[in-house]
């Protein structure tokens, strides 16, 4: 007989396909040598086997396979796999379904061994021998945890009905098994049904139905978990139970009462405090969590990789980046980042996010490994902060290290092309997106084609992205008609509006924000009331003080300021905003009084205005004279509201010093401000010395004027002015004639 034809068994060590020759076979003895010598050439897959006819190891290049239980196996190899925690319990090696006789006790072990080993193959072997040997009902409850171990739960379940158990460890196996597979719903029948018998839980058993209750966002169910927890006093030995009950009610989004349990817990560790933290970070309440990281801290508690990743999220989101920088330094001198990818990752995003894109670019380079959620991190850093042209270096750089980009990677890039204007190299990005159909489903990546190409002003590239998507939804559509509002194509903004409401899709509070832009802009009052109906009509002024803001806008840009003043009234929430959407509206129709009447009421409400309110006040005083006034706002910009004085500031000032005949002071205050390349504020200057006749001064701005610009119209004809009514017809002829020299 053909040596190959022989078919040989598997628990040899070998596959049968690579027995063709002696010469071929490498004995047990070698490969286990092999296997030991260097076990990372060898595949793992003792976790995943279904059953063991399948190896334990597998050479990754030869294809060899060995199993800890052969029987081929060396008396040394026994030993040697013992040393090292590998080998199976000698009971379970010596359990064969085939051998076995009766023995109950020996049968139970066996099927412990295979829920323990979650061996499903040799578990029904097992299963089948029972069944022959009438055996059922004496090992139904190890049958049954074996099953739910497995992952079997249907046939579990059946087992645990048929035979009517009474078994708190089988109920508890079977209930474990459904939370693990995420049947949440199924684990609290199946605890409903164990205690409709009669039969208790225990804290093994509560411990997964908590679960079960914060993965269903059940807190009413927990809750009742919880009273019964109390009542029979398991909480005071019972750490683990606690942290149970801490992340039941944080997953819940009961926070509050979670963070009760936590205070009352006899005892607390790191697990208790992460639970909180977590859920902390993520229900967007980052100042929380970092209270409870002090507060640990404080117990004497050490963070562990889940309590920093969490943490680092938290300083991410509410700009902390001292905090951040003391969990690196932690961190580094505790060598976690040589094996942690995640806590790795965690602190580039957060320095990035927090804007100290140096850093994070200098913490992904030291990384021991990168991947691309690291380098994901840091492009979104760049993007964020509109530094486009570096989001693209480090788009080139991640390719060159062997990395793939993903679809947030795109999504990132794309934003970048459109921030610098990029649209050759966003519209070949959209050709590698489309050659890896990453676009069939991703409803971001497209929002995100549509707005690049709307950035980079290819609108039609823009539409026929939109349009060739086979989903369509408002956030797409938002995109485009944003686009337009912000470049200044409204009547297109318009027009998108009207197409979308064709195709059946209701407009969202950002639609209305863009197309309430568009109204004002170009003053199309009607319009924008008929969208501000449609608003009330869908009650979103309740909770969006943006559109608020934006309804405000355009009422006082088509000049119906008492129809604005009304709006914000009525708002449920104002806030900076919404006050200067009013004030700039007034200060654009000369209403000085009104711009000052309503920069008191908001700071009476206790808004802080910022550089846009403080140009129209200044600009509103002004026009009034009122020059103690503007001089004491321009005071408190810096000192009472952290206002840094722009140019646009400094301008007003000058204007307001200016008209009032106080030269030298907007003289002294130009002289203290950075020297500045805008004619904007010598020409204030020069304007107020053509009113009050002041020569020297006028000659000196008129120097720095030309400074500037030689070619501003306006610096020659008032100096011009300036000589001419001084009776300086001569040197008005000069600055006639430079005025010709260069051309203006």
């Amino acid at each position: 007989m053909a040596i190959d034809s022989i078919r040989l068994p598997l628990s040899c060590g070998l596959e049968v396909n690579e027995w063709q020759t002696g010469s071929q076979h490498r004995s047990n003895d070698l490969l286990w040598k092999d296997y030991f010598r260097d076990p990372t050439q060898w595949w793992d897959n003792r976790n995943s086997k279904t059953g063991s006819a399948y190896p334990d190891f597998k050479h990754k290049a030869r294809k060899d396979c060995l199993w800890v239980d052969g029987r081929r196996n060396p008396p040394w190899v026994v030993g040697e796999l013992r040393k090292r925690d590998l080998a199976v319990s000698t009971q379970a090696q010596s359990t064969d379904p085939c051998e076995c006789n009766g023995n109950i006790a020996e049968l139970v072990a066996s099927l412990r061994a295979c829920a323990k080993s979650k061996d499903f193959y040799k578990g029904t072997r097992l299963h089948d021998t029972i069944s022959k040997l009438g055996l059922l009902e004496k090992c139904s409850d190890a049958l049954v945890t074996m099953y739910a171990k497995c992952g079997a739960l249907a046939k579990a379940k059946a087992l645990l009905d048929l035979y009517n158990s009474r078994d708190i460890f089988s109920w508890t196996a079977v209930i474990a098994g459904y939370v693990r597979k995420g049947q949440s719903r199924d684990a609290l029948c199946c605890f409903e049904q164990m205690q409709q018998r009669g039969i208790s839980p225990d804290s093994v058993t509560f411990l997964s139905i908590l679960r079960a209750c914060g993965s269903l966002k059940a807190p009413d169910k927990g809750k009742q978990i919880h009273d019964e927890i109390a009542r029979q006093g398991l909480l005071e030995k019972d750490t683990p139970l606690g942290n149970a009950l801490v992340d039941m009610y944080a997953k819940c989004g009961s926070l509050a009462k979670a963070q009760q349990v936590l205070e009352e817990l006899p005892s607390r560790n790191i697990s208790s405090w992460n639970s909180l933290i977590v859920s902390y970070v993520q229900q967007g309440q980052a100042k929380k969590a970092l209270d409870c990281y002090k507060r640990l801290q404080r117990e004497g508690l050490s963070p562990n990789e889940v309590t920093f990743s969490s943490i680092l999220k938290a300083c991410s989101s509410t700009g902390a980046v001292e905090v951040g920088e003391q969990i690196h330094n932690y961190i580094d001198r505790q060598g976690l980042l040589r094996n942690n990818v995640v806590l790795g990752t965690a602190l580039v995003d957060m320095y990035a996010k927090c804007g100290v894109l140096t850093r994070a670019q200098e913490v992904l380079d030291d990384l021991p490994f990168q991947d691309i959620v690291a380098w994901n991190a840091l492009i979104a850093g760049y993007t964020q902060q509109g530094q486009g042209v570096q989001a693209l270096h480090c788009f080139e750089k991640l390719q060159q290290v062997g990395l793939s980009p993903n679809a947030i990677t795109f999504t990132c890039i794309l934003k970048a092309c459109g921030i610098i204007g990029e649209c050759d190299k966003g519209e070949h990005l959209h050709q590698v997106i489309t050659q890896q159909g990453l676009l069939k489903d991703d409803r971001v990546l497209g929002n995100a084609l549509v707005d690049m190409y709307a950035r980079c002003g290819a609108w039609e590239k823009a539409q026929g992205v939109l349009e060739e998507l086979h989903f369509q939804d408002v956030t797409l559509w938002n995109a485009l008609i944003t686009g337009y509002a912000q470049q200044g194509k409204e009547e297109q903004a318009l027009h998108c509006f009207e197409r979308m409401q064709d195709k059946g899709l209701t407009p969202d509070a950002v639609t209305y924000a863009s197309i309430l832009k568009a109204c004002g802009a170009i003053g199309a009052a009607e319009k924008g009331h008929e969208i501000h109906d449609m608003v009330k009509e869908q009650g979103l002024l309740q909770n969006d003080m943006v559109l608020g803001t934006a309804l405000v806008y355009m009422y006082a840009k088509c000049g119906a300021l008492v129809k604005a003043q009304q709006v914000l009234q009525e708002l449920p929430a104002r806030n900076a905003n919404s006050w200067t959407a009013l004030i700039t509206g007034y200060a654009q129709q000369g209403k000085g009084h009104d711009v000052l009447s309503c920069f008191k009421e908001m700071q009476l409400e206790g808004l802080s205005p910022d550089s846009v309110t403080f140009s129209c006040v200044l600009n509103a005083c002004s026009h009034l004279g009122l020059i103690d006034d503007g001089i004491m706002h321009f005071a408190n910009m810096r000192t009472k509201y952290g206002v840094e004085p722009s140019l646009e500031h400094y301008t007003c000032m000058v204007d307001l010093l200016g008209r009032a005949g106080h030269l030298d002071k907007a003289v002294n205050l130009i002289q203290e401000m950075s020297p500045s390349d805008d004619f904007a504020i010598w020409s204030a200057l020069l304007g107020a010395c053509w009113k009050w006749r002041d020569v020297n001064v006028g000659r000196w701005a008129f120097e720095q004027a030309l400074q500037v610009d030689k070619t501003e119209t306006a610096a020659y004809v008032i100096m011009a002015n300036i000589y001419a009514d001084a009776g300086m017809q001569e040197d008005a002829e000069i600055v006639k004639a430079m005025r010709q020299e260069n051309h203006v």
